[in-house]
């Protein structure tokens, strides 16, 4: 009998897109449901990851049992080889999931070997007071899992990324009969995704691309053909290499993360290569350029994909011109609009035919719409409901379609992260918070880029820097050399000599006070410094840049 309270607690995933990241908690026992990360806002300069901070998990990392991972997307397992460091928790997940998070975990080194552990749809892993059944459900990556947590105050439903493929390409489609067996048991709390949640009626199959990519190389068999699409949609790269070996053609992969999945894929027999049709980029040009395709990453204009090398002429084995056709088979996601079209731009520029989504049905998303949800509301009959993977117009959304199906508005929780939900067998409340937040990574550094450091390089990025170098004599009282004027991004000097003049004597001055008084604490004098400058080039430019003095005693 249960005698405490669950906690659930998301690190990540609540009003935001990716970083989902779920804890639940019972007496001493943690399971972790995902680990992804997040790409930076434009104002997080130089940034290349965002990922959770699990400082809750590190202070009880002797409670954490392990990671349950539902698919293979990086925005569910894309932080996992930086929080494997210092949280040794196994890894569980399908057999696709676990071989991409293998490769992954190549680039990284560990002072111990990572347990993973492959399970299938059906399995059940004890853990401590949970036990955890993975489901078969539908996604755009193969081997994509809803996970049906037992805890010893009810059944906790966590729905992962799914749709409703009643046509999938390989497979079977999602496991209805098995949740609605869950649900006739009861499901104390229902976790549903929400990205598709302001989206009516059904997701398309990913069929319909299928038909479309034949029609389009029935079109165009007089053209080498290029398409851009989600290294990890396995079935959508499966459909392009079933439709080129149809027609005739031989498959190029290009891009880094499109090798690695393809080539994992293959070995784990979740994609096949009929007709051996696959070659090496690096043959492309033993084959007429109309017998070939392109498999290529860059489907959201990421600077330095392989698609953006291609349009902008920095590609070492492709180049690019009017008897190319270039298909972009995605949607951008929200804030990558500028870069992809970045890229079709330049891809016209060069004569390119290019088709996306807008103009053929090249693309299907990966996530129930509205019916759907409804759909899964049904069967599980949740006494409780939270919406999450979703920023907070699709949490409401998503909250909206739990009261048309029935539930009472104080049974359904909006929560954002760090909040923690008590459960018991018939109540749930809000318990407080725990640390969260975002660690960013920049390079090999983890964690050692803060709003600090953000702040300055937003400042050094909108006004520049200004160095000012001086040498003085303390006991004389007197300058010796200096002050000099560095200045990067503030003005070009040769065309602004006298308001450098201008600043040299500025400073000249500001030292030459502070000597005179008898100031010999170094951080008075650059702080005097600092002030009068700064005032002077305002009132001169209104420009404030960065003013960084550097004075030094003999």
């Amino acid at each position: 009998m249960a005698k405490n309270k669950l906690k659930v607690v998301f690190l990540g995933g609540l009003q935001e897109i990716g970083k989902n990241m779920c804890a639940l908690e019972y007496e001493d026992d943690i399971i972790i449901v995902d680990c992804g990360l997040g790409f930076p806002d434009d104002d997080m300069l130089g940034i290349d990851l965002v990922i959770p901070d699990v400082t809750y998990l590190e202070k009880n990392i002797d409670k954490v049992r392990g990671f349950f991972i539902t698919h293979g997307h990086e925005d569910h397992i894309g932080a996992l080889p930086y929080i494997l460091k210092t949280i040794k928790a196994p890894v569980y997940g399908a057999r696709l999931t676990i071989g991409i998070i293998e490769n992954k975990l190549t680039e990284h080194s560990f002072d111990y070997t990572p347990e993973l552990n492959t399970v299938q749809a059906g399995d059940i892993i004890k853990a401590g007071w949970f036990k955890v059944e993975f489901i078969h459900v539908n996604h755009s990556i193969v081997d994509a899992c809803a996970l049906a947590i037992t805890t010893p105050v009810g059944v906790v439903f966590h729905s992962g990324d799914f749709k409703l493929d009643l046509t999938p390409i390989e497979g079977k489609m999602t496991d209805i009969a098995r949740i609605g067996e869950i649900g006739n048991k009861g499901v104390l709390l229902l976790m549903c995704e929400s990205t598709n949640a302001e989206r009516p009626g059904y997701t398309p199959s990913e069929k319909k691309v299928g038909k479309s990519l034949d029609d389009i190389f029935l079109k165009n068999t007089d053209k080498r053909i290029i398409i851009a699409t989600f290294s990890s949609n396995v079935h959508r790269v499966q459909q392009i290499i079933n439709a080129s070996a149809a027609h005739g053609r031989k498959v190029a992969v290009t891009g880094r993360s499109m090798i690695n999945i393809v080539s994992t894929a293959i070995k784990l027999e979740c994609m096949h290569d009929p007709e051996n049709v696959l070659i090496d980029i690096n043959d492309i040009k033993r084959y007429p350029p109309e017998q070939v395709t392109i498999i290529t990453t860059g489907s959201q204009g990421e600077p330095m994909s392989a698609l953006y090398r291609m349009a902008f002429s920095d590609h070492d084995k492709v180049e690019l011109g009017p008897k190319d056709l270039v298909v972009i088979s995605a949607n951008a996601i929200p804030g990558n609009e500028k870069l992809v079209g970045n890229i079709i731009n330049e891809l016209y520029r060069k004569g390119v035919t290019v088709l996306n989504d807008a103009v053929a049905d090249v693309h299907v998303s990966g996530h129930a719409c509205q019916e759907e949800l409804k759909l899964l509301h049904a069967l599980l009959k949740p006494k409780f409901f939270m919406p999450i993977h979703g920023e907070m117009k699709h949490l409401i959304k998503n909250r909206e379609i739990a009261m048309e199906m029935g539930m009472q508005p104080d049974h359904i929780f909006v929560s954002e992260i760090g909040k923690v939900l008590e459960l018991s067998r018939a109540t749930a409340k809000w318990g407080g918070n725990v640390p969260c937040g975002r660690v960013l990574v920049d390079g090999l550094g983890v964690g050692d880029v803060g709003n600090i450091v953000l702040r300055d390089r937003r400042h050094l990025s909108q006004d520049g820097i200004i160095v000012v170098v001086a040498t003085v004599d303390v006991e004389m009282g007197d300058i010796v050399s200096g002050p000099d004027i560095v200045s990067r991004g503030f003005v070009y000097v040769r065309e602004a000599e006298e308001l450098m003049e201008e600043l040299r004597e500025v400073a000249k001055d500001a030292i030459d006070d502070c000597l005179y008084d008898g100031c010999v604490d170094w951080n008075e004098i650059k702080l005097s410094v600092k002030d009068s400058m700064s005032k002077f080039i305002f009132n001169r430019t209104k420009r404030r840049p960065m003013i960084l003095p550097i004075i030094m005693n003999v």
